[in-house]
């Protein structure tokens, strides 16, 4: 039988940053097991610019990746989703549309480095971090035994991922 591909949506307020580095980081590590989209509730619009640096400078595919609401996943035509994960404490504390199937809910803060101010370099440090942090748990995520793990004991476990540093 063929392991299940898991659909997570990563949300964060403007989806300009966290939330997509998480969904290039996950389809990349999660080697077809997962899907992952990302979606915010107040979308800039546009991808950071040092978001989209970083990524390509680690050879990670950005075509496919854009600013884009929440609304756009809440609809009757869109993928069900086994997780909604936020990645900013804005997202994580705004209701939320409600999203079929039921899907299992975590929070992973990760420090906004959009917020950070000073020299280029000061900024592009910050999004290393991000992303680090984010690449760790998303390690995490994808590792877990989810064939000898019940719902229950999955949901516990892609909570605690989120607060591993």
């Amino acid at each position: 039988m063929a392991e299940p591909v898991f659909n997570v949506l990563f949300l964060c307020a403007a989806n300009s940053a966290r939330s997509i580095l998480a969904e290039s980081l996950l389809n990349n590590l999660g080697k077809g097991r997962f899907q992952a989209f990302s979606a915010g509730s107040q979308p800039a619009g546009q991808i950071n610019p040092f978001a989209l640096e970083l990524l390509e400078k680690n050879c990670f595919p950005t075509a496919e990746l854009r600013s884009k609401s929440w609304d756009a996943f809440a609809h009757p035509d869109a993928p069900h989703f086994d997780f909604i994960i936020t990645v900013c404490d804005d997202a994580a504390g705004e209701v939320c549309p409600v999203w079929p199937g039921q899907p299992m809910t975590a929070h992973w803060g990760i420090p906004d480095p959009v917020a950070v101010s000073g020299s280029d370099d000061r900024k592009r440090h910050a999004f290393v971090e991000a992303m680090s942090q984010l690449q760790r748990r998303i390690s995490m995520l994808v590792n877990l035994p989810f064939a000898t793990l019940d719902q229950m004991k999955i949901h516990q476990a892609v909570r605690d991922i989120g607060t591993t540093t």
